[in-house]
């Protein structure tokens, strides 16, 4: 009696992260908000001078701020493509190969602002 099964088992594929990812790609926007709005109010309030825009962005915050956004846009993009490919490549080979080089590219991005906010 105990080893009755009701029902059918149920076999999820595809872009099936649900709200981790729905919530991760919220979050990331958001920041990418945030810094957004953090330049255009430099922008619009006073000087915009290169010596008032250079010590704006080498401050400790701002920096801060970047970095954070940098990473948010490669893992917000990583999210988005992601599941573009586990929609629509049916093949795995070709899925599995546009990941690599989708994680790739992501990471050679990440790697050149990075280079590019501390040299």
């Amino acid at each position: 009696m105990n080893n009755v099964k009701v029902g059918t088992a149920r076999v999820t594929t595809g872009a099936h992260y649900g709200w981790k990812d729905w919530l991760a790609q919220r979050l990331t926007g958001a920041l990418v908000l945030v810094f957004v709005v953090a330049l255009m109010a430099r922008f619009l309030t006073g000087d915009n001078s290169y010596e008032t825009w250079h010590s704006f962005m080498t401050g400790g915050v701002m920096r801060m701020l970047t970095l954070l956004t940098i990473l948010a846009v490669c893992y917000h993009a990583w999210i988005g493509v992601r599941d573009i490919w586990m929609d629509y490549i049916k093949s795995t080979g070709l899925r599995l190969a546009l990941h690599v080089f989708t994680i790739l590219w992501l990471i050679g991005c990440a790697a050149f602002g990075v280079s590019a906010l501390f040299n």
